[in-house]
């Protein structure tokens, strides 16, 4: 079952390494981790996707609260949440293609966030299916390079 935990932990040297290390040393992989400061500059905000049997990833939040610099642990996977995640994808459309590659940004509400004379690159914001069906829609154009943020996500009131 996906998995997405929301840490917040102090802003300390080491932080992430030890956190990723109960994963690793559980066997299970991060599909993705995304880390940011908060409104207290000493304090981060940790968000990480993974895969995991539900006993198994029960004992890591047990462990992760365990830790010294690990303030809070919420497995968002049992909650109401909101999700996003952001991509930079450069493509290097044919002449006649270029007017198609804007117009596919435009009903994906993504923006262009460099030109130039043989590429663009995108900006696109959303959940994980729109992301995808943007880059399914891009690839006949050349996709050049592609940059995935991973998942952010916030608990519902």
């Amino acid at each position: 079952m996906r998995h997405i935990i929301s840490i917040i932990v102090e802003n300390k040297f080491g932080v992430l390494s030890r956190v990723a290390g109960l994963f690793s040393g559980r066997g299970y992989n991060i599909e993705t981790v995304a880390v940011g400061p908060t409104l207290d500059p000493e304090v981060s905000q940790m968000t990480i996707v993974t895969n995991g049997d539900d006993q198994v990833l029960e004992q890591i939040t047990k462990q992760l609260n365990k830790l010294i610099d690990v303030i809070k642990v919420v497995d968002l996977t049992e909650k109401e949440f909101v999700e996003r995640e952001t991509a930079l994808i450069k493509v290097a459309p044919p002449p006649e293609g270029r007017a198609e590659v804007l117009r596919t940004a435009e009903i994906f509400r993504a923006r262009i966030v460099d030109s130039s004379p043989k590429t663009s690159t995108l900006q696109v914001t959303g959940d994980e299916k729109k992301i995808a069906a943007i880059i399914e829609l891009l690839k006949p154009y050349g996709i050049k390079d592609l940059v995935r943020t991973g998942k952010v996500a916030i608990a519902r009131e």
